[in-house]
């Protein structure tokens, strides 16, 4: 699978809105019937378009009212290291995203955390002591704009269609 069509961008579209959509209603709202409609999942899904199905927590309501945006600057910048430095992140729950960046800094870390007590203990006891850690700057949320991880699909349908050969009615 190359190329996305309008059914597999919508696909993407409605599952991103709503991972639980049955195979007949997501089928529904594509304009699909059931069986090419689960087809082109499994197909979305082999290809790795999609990627997996979780549901989204409301993270306040599970206690974790502190989100913090943490810059790791790392004392060297050599691969073995880095390598060492990224393996010790992923294994951490409290660090909910994690980019290697460019410019000021080496990661840029989400945390979550119940209260500025156990983020600041969590910061001393285990981010600073994590390998080659020169230092780090934290950012606190002060309130949420926008949340969620749907990806914009518009782009997609910009090239299908224009790549697309004009049907005859």
């Amino acid at each position: 699978m190359e190329t996305l069509d309008k059914f597999d961008i919508a696909i993407l579209q409605e599952l991103q809105n709503d991972g639980r959509l049955t195979n007949a209603e997501l089928a529904q709202r594509v304009g699909l019937s059931a069986a090419p409609c689960w087809r082109r999942v499994r197909a979305l899904e082999e290809a790795g378009f999609i990627t997996g199905y979780r549901a989204e927590i409301n993270r306040e309501k599970i206690g974790l009212g502190v989100f913090a945006f943490v810059r790791l600057d790392a004392d060297r910048n050599s691969g073995e290291v880095t390598r060492t430095m990224e393996n010790a992140i992923r294994g951490i729950p409290e660090v909910i995203s994690c980019h290697y960046i460019s410019g000021s800094g080496t990661f840029e870390l989400q945390v979550v955390s119940r209260d500025l007590n156990h983020f600041s203990q969590f910061a001393r006891e285990v981010l600073l002591n994590l390998p080659n850690v020169k230092d780090l700057h934290t950012s606190f949320s002060l309130g949420e704009v926008k949340s969620g991880s749907a990806l914009p699909l518009s782009h997609l349908l910009d090239r299908s269609t224009s790549s697309a050969p004009s049907q005859k009615s």
